[in-house]
């Protein structure tokens, strides 16, 4: 279905502008080179179709429904195969005789005398036309049944060699026509058929291409309906000189029948024959031997005679083609034996001063390659050395900030310590111990000792790492990142982060540190690194990594 609609595509591209240009003829061909190629998958369709209708046929349970689901068969089959057509109008048949209906069986035999005619069946056709009483006929069978005479009557005219007879012929298929003009209804397809085919062979084309031109409007591509109404088209064509433009619908004809699963393929090998007297000899051998392969499995005579003696031909003419570059193709073959012998002697001296090459070149290789390896260490020992360095000097920076702030802040609180001791004293000299109790009880001092070492190492820390909080948080997913309070300069969990920065993994001393238990900090690191937008199992070793 697929390839169907893409192929309804590329023509919708190709049909609204200059069909007969050669560029759009070339396209169309193409467009029918692939059809032909997956006309299988139109089968496939028509195929499940059949078997659908086949299944509702054998779930009938009176002759009416039979009778419905074999007319739908016969619509399937009718350009499909054959045999199995006829098969069903002949079921039908003997059913409407079964419920003495005649009208159906007026129906089914008018429809049957109808394909044997297509079929090349004339005699049949016109025995079976001779078991209808026209009496007995409505307006709509009527119709049918002139027009059942008179297409037999120009097959017949058409098709046999002896001129009187043919003569004859003619003349029962314009009574036939005259008769059919005098019942039909003026706005049906069958109407302007018939009015285009009596135009075409009055050699009246402009009125035929205008008549044409309405049916074109009102048939959909892809369809029965549409293949008739082109092929009937590029015939008004070839009697206009028009060999471009015939060509076109010829193509557009035949992409229509093979979508519609039509087996008798008219326009297909016609279209070869165009293409096989310009030359094109290759396409028009794949064309006809496909048409003939579709005809022989639709099993009608007539088809196989029009377009057995074309086959013969183009098979000829293809057959003194391919012996041609056949023998082009033997001739290249000395030749090239011959260029092969001399490439060989070639080849063999030159592989010769290139065993000597390879020699000089294996050893000049192996000092190469020991120059390599000896490179390849002293790489790694510069990077080595790089690493070692700049680690140390990460290091010690770390520690001389540190060590400067360890110093002040052992001096802050040694001078704290001597205030807080002239403090007791004092307190309990003068007799005030409760009020001393009050104090020691209090946590305020603790805290706002806490808050300053704190505060401390966040400031020694954004020193070292001033961009440390927007590198973190590039690690995290970016919808929810890690950012301080006002008056923050690091929170809990960048605190985390930055001893684990300095070195400081362990969860234990982490917990001392910050003054929470170890469950806590096992926690707030689970949670960091689910918001990792990296790996979980490598964050922590690229937070060690930010400089």
């Amino acid at each position: 279905m697929k390839v169907k609609v893409a192929i309804i595509c590329i023509l919708s591209i190709l049909l609204p502008h200059n069909l007969w240009g050669g560029n759009r003829l070339d396209s169309l061909l193409l467009v029918l080179d692939e059809t032909i190629n997956i006309h299988q998958t139109f089968t496939e369709e028509k195929e499940n179709r059949i078997n659908g209708l086949k299944a509702e046929l054998s779930k009938a349970q009176i002759p009416e429904e039979s009778y419905q689901w074999n007319l739908s068969l016969f619509k399937e089959y009718k350009t499909y195969i054959c045999d199995s057509a006829i098969h069903y109008l002949n079921e039908n048949i003997a059913l409407a005789e079964q419920l003495e209906d005649r009208n159906k069986e007026n129906e089914s035999r008018l429809l049957l005398s109808l394909l044997l005619n297509s079929s090349g069946m004339f005699k049949e056709a016109i025995d079976m036309l001779e078991t209808v009483d026209r009496h007995f006929l409505s307006s709509h069978h009527l119709t049918e049944y002139f027009l059942c005479y008179n297409n037999i009557y120009s097959e017949l005219a058409f098709h046999t060699q002896d001129k009187a007879s043919a003569k004859r012929y003619r003349a029962k298929a314009n009574t036939y026509s005259d008769s059919l003009k005098a019942v039909i209804n003026p706005n049906s397809e069958l109407y302007y058929n018939h009015l285009e085919a009596s135009y075409r062979n009055s050699n009246d084309y402009q009125r035929a291409l205008e008549v044409n031109n309405i049916r074109l409007q009102k048939a959909r591509f892809g369809t029965p309906e549409y293949a008739l109404v082109t092929f009937h088209r590029a015939l008004v064509m070839e009697h206009q000189g028009k060999r471009e433009e015939q060509k076109s619908y010829l193509t557009l004809s035949a992409l229509s029948d093979i979508q519609s699963s039509i087996k008798d393929h008219a326009s297909l090998w016609m279209l070869a024959q165009l293409l096989y007297a310009e030359g094109d000899i290759e396409r028009a051998y794949r064309y006809i031997r496909f048409s003939w392969n579709e005809t022989s499995m639709y099993n009608a005579r007539l088809r196989s005679i029009q377009s057995a003696g074309i086959l013969s031909l183009i098979d000829k003419t293809y057959q003194g083609l391919v012996e041609k570059q056949n023998q082009k193709l033997r001739n290249y073959l000395i030749l090239i034996s011959v260029l092969v012998i001399l490439l060989v002697v070639a080849l063999a001296f030159i592989y010769k001063q290139m065993k000597k090459l390879a020699i000089a070149r294996n050893r000049l290789q192996n000092a190469n390659e020991q120059l390599k390896d000896l490179n390849k260490e002293l790489q790694n020992m510069n990077t080595c050395l790089q690493s070692t360095n700049m680690e140390l000097s990460e290091s010690n920076h770390i520690k001389e900030e540190y060590i400067g702030r360890f110093i002040k802040l052992c001096s802050t609180y040694i001078d704290k310590l001597d205030a807080y001791r002239r403090m007791v004293n004092k307190k309990i000299g003068h007799g005030q111990t409760d009020e001393l109790f009050a104090i020691t009880r209090s946590p305020n001092a603790l805290d706002e000792e806490l808050n300053e070492l704190y505060n401390n190492f966040d400031t020694a820390f954004l020193q070292l790492f001033p961009d440390f909080i927007a590198q973190f948080n590039s690690l995290l997913v970016e919808d929810d990142p890690i950012i301080p309070k006002k008056g923050e300069l690091l929170n809990t969990e960048l605190r985390i982060f930055a001893l684990i920065r300095l070195g400081i993994t362990d969860s234990t001393q982490i917990a001392e540190f910050l003054r929470y238990s170890l469950n806590t900090i096992y926690n707030y690191r689970a949670k960091v690194r689910n918001k990792a937008r990296v790996p979980r199992d490598d964050f922590e070793s690229q937070v060690i990594n930010i400089r």
